[in-house]
This record gives structure tokens, sequence and C-alpha cells, in this order.
């Protein structure tokens, strides 16, 4: 089956377009990664999504321009790789781009919200597309996150000893399976989040991240306030648990660091990136994991993977291109994967990593042009994935 899986993530930066096709072989899922890119929001949308996030008040009208306009880009991102890859898929799995997740009093997830309304993209492909992936499982008493986990869980859980899977994009999120483990997921912190909004916020829009690390090279760690930082609540909740921008955004780096034109901007950018090895690290050692595979933006980050490495020399840090995936494509890959699980009838969470009460088949489908086609459902649970 040939599935494209799309998502823009907290960074909001694009849209991660992967190409793959999956055949299930026993209880092996064989997974072949045929092409991936990354296309960035035009400017306009980019900025309106920015001005868009918490804790910014934003209408209805604000809400349906952007379901609208994030679903428009999705849908000529989907077939600008279509094109380039001559690759005809039988299902496109878009994500959509969170614009709110929202965590309770009690630190529980009760509502999530991706926008990029499916049928724009139905309509301009022709192809079924499925939709809303992380409800399903926040319905079912989950966090609906970290979805990642399920890669991660049908990769490593068979492993001797405890793996870790990190991602780092606009939130740190990590997975810790091996034999005999109940599988186990979470959101860290902030990743490039914080490091963006600053960015962002110092520059005026003229500058969104941190281009191979260069501003946190350049400048010095403030550790006064990173202990400020470190000192958040968040951080000593047990998992499953789940965080976003409507903790981690610029109000709360300017709450700590003061007004955005005070800031030494690089000292500023090696404390948060320094915030973002900290926190990896202190959860890494908890584990006493051998190795890590990193993915997601901050993987091309030489600058962080640097100080991820000198800051666990216990554990060696690897990218998941050791296992042959593209570091920035497994997100992609990972919701085309639920795309092929939930067409054959097969649940696309892991519960002891989410929090959900169960096992569910996540996302809905639209039709496409010529409208549904359903596979036969599969009798065999995937127990294990193969990357080809």
């Amino acid at each position: 089956m040939k599935v494209i899986g799309m998502i823009s993530g907290t960074s909001y930066d694009g849209m991660d377009v992967a190409c793959c096709e999956f055949e299930q072989v026993g209880d092996t899922v064989e997974i072949k990664q045929i092409g991936f890119e990354s296309i960035e929001y035009t400017q306009e949308l980019h900025d309106l999504i920015a001005d868009s996030m918490p804790p910014r008040p934003v209408t209805m009208e604000r809400v349906c321009i952007l379901d609208t306009h994030i679903a428009q880009e999705f849908a000529q991102a989907a077939l600008h790789t279509m094109k380039k890859y001559n690759f005809q898929p039988d299902l496109i799995v878009s994500h959509g781009q969170t614009l709110f997740h929202w965590i309770d009093a009690a630190h529980k997830a009760v509502g999530t919200l991706q926008l990029g309304e499916p049928a724009w993209i139905a309509e301009e492909t022709g192809i079924s597309v499925l939709s809303n992936i992380r409800s399903r499982d926040v319905a079912a008493g989950g966090h609906g996150a970290p979805l990642v986990s399920l890669l991660d869980h049908l990769l490593f859980n068979a492993s001797d000893a405890p793996e870790g899977a990190l991602n780092l994009g606009g939130i740190s999120n990590i997975t810790v399976a091996g034999k005999g483990l109940t599988s186990i997921a979470y959101d860290i912190g902030p990743a490039n989040g914080l490091m963006d909004a600053a960015i962002f916020a110092h520059t005026s829009g003229a500058r969104a991240f941190d281009e191979s690390g260069l501003i946190a090279a350049s400048g010095v760690i403030d550790y006064a306030l990173l202990a400020k930082f470190l000192d958040e609540p968040y951080y000593s909740l047990p998992a499953p648990k789940s965080t976003g921008k409507e903790l981690f955004h610029l109000p709360y780096i300017v709450e700590r660091a003061g007004e955005v034109n005070t800031w030494n901007l690089p000292n500023l950018v090696a404390t948060l990136l320094e915030l973002t090895v900290e926190t990896v690290a202190r959860d890494v050692e908890k584990f006493e994991l051998a190795k890590l595979y990193v993915a997601g933006g901050g993987s091309a980050n030489p600058v962080l993977m640097a100080r991820l490495a000198q800051r666990l020399p216990n554990c060696e840090v690897l990218t998941m291109a050791a296992l042959g995936i593209d570091p920035r494509a497994k997100e992609g890959v990972t919701f085309a994967l639920i795309g092929f699980l939930s067409m054959h009838n097969q649940a696309g969470q892991v519960p002891s990593c989410t929090g959900a009460d169960g096992e569910r088949i996540l996302g809905s489908l639209t039709p496409g042009i010529n409208g549904f086609h359903l596979p036969a459902s599969s009798s065999v649970k995937p127990v294990r994935v193969r990357i080809i």
C-alpha cells in the first residue's frame, strides 16, 4: 500500500511530506521510504500561524481562515511531492497544524485542535485523506501524544537492552522500549520551540530559527537564568504527559528573562539550548539508556547534537539515520504508518505511551474522487517494523 504522511509540527516552519510503501508480512510491517520533502509555508501563512499561537486570543474568523489556508498549502505540498517522486498514493494522512492542545488543571489532555480541513486536500489530489489523528486517543483518556512512540515501540520492543528514541521538534519527546519492558513515552519539554520564539521576537520576524546553531554557539550560558527555566513544575509530573505552545511560549520566556529589548540574544539562545539538553539528559540518565536515536529538526542542529553527546558520556547519541530512517522524515513516516494500520483495522497508538484506556484505530476518513476503497482487514496484529 502506498501512503503519504504529512505533518507540520509545533515549530510551524513548514510541512513534512513522506512517501512510503507498506507491506505486512506475518506480524511485521515492512516500510520503504520512497521520498521526503520539507516544504515551507508561505511567509504570509507562517506569520498568520505565529500570530495565532497560544496565548494569543483569536476569533472564529481567524480559525476558519487558518483551517482553509493550511489545508490548501498541504494540498499543494502533496501534489508537488507526488509529481517529484512520480508517486501515486492510495491514501494521504494529514496531521495538519496543531493550534491548541488542551491540558486541564489535573494535567490531563481533554482536547486537541489540529487545523487543515481535509476536504481541500482530497479535492485537489483526488486521494482519500485520513485526518484528525490525535482526537480518538484523547477521547479514550490519552494525551494524543507522542504518537511517534508507535514507530519507536515497533522498532525497539524486542531490543535486549532499553533503547530511547528522542524527537526534537518544537517540543522534545522520548520513547523508551525494550524486551520485557512496558514501552513508555511522553513530552519532556521545549526543544526548538522556545529558541525559535525568542529569535523570531528579537529579530521582529527577520529570522525564525537558529540555523546550524550559530546563534547559540556565539553565546554564553546564563546559569542563573537556566535555573529559573529548570524550576518548571511540568518536569516533575509523572508520565504519560504532554505539553506544547500553550505552556512554552514567548510570554513564558519574557516572564523569566525580561522584556525582549533587554535580551542578549546569543546568550539567551545558548541558555535555552542548554535547557533542552539538560531536561533530555536527566530523563536519559533516569532510564540508564545506552543508546539514544534522535530525529526531528533539532537533529540537524550540530551544536545541540554535540552538546547532547557531551552531556551524556555513557549514552551513544545517534540519529535515526543509523536505523535507515531520515531523521527529518520520522514523523511523516509515522503518520503514514498510522494510516496504513487504520485502513487495515489496526490500532495506531500504544496505550502505555499515550495514557489511553486501550488500543484505538485512529483518524477520520474523507473520500477521494473515486470514493472509499478499503483494503481487507488484517487478522494479524503487527508487533514489529522492518525498514527496507
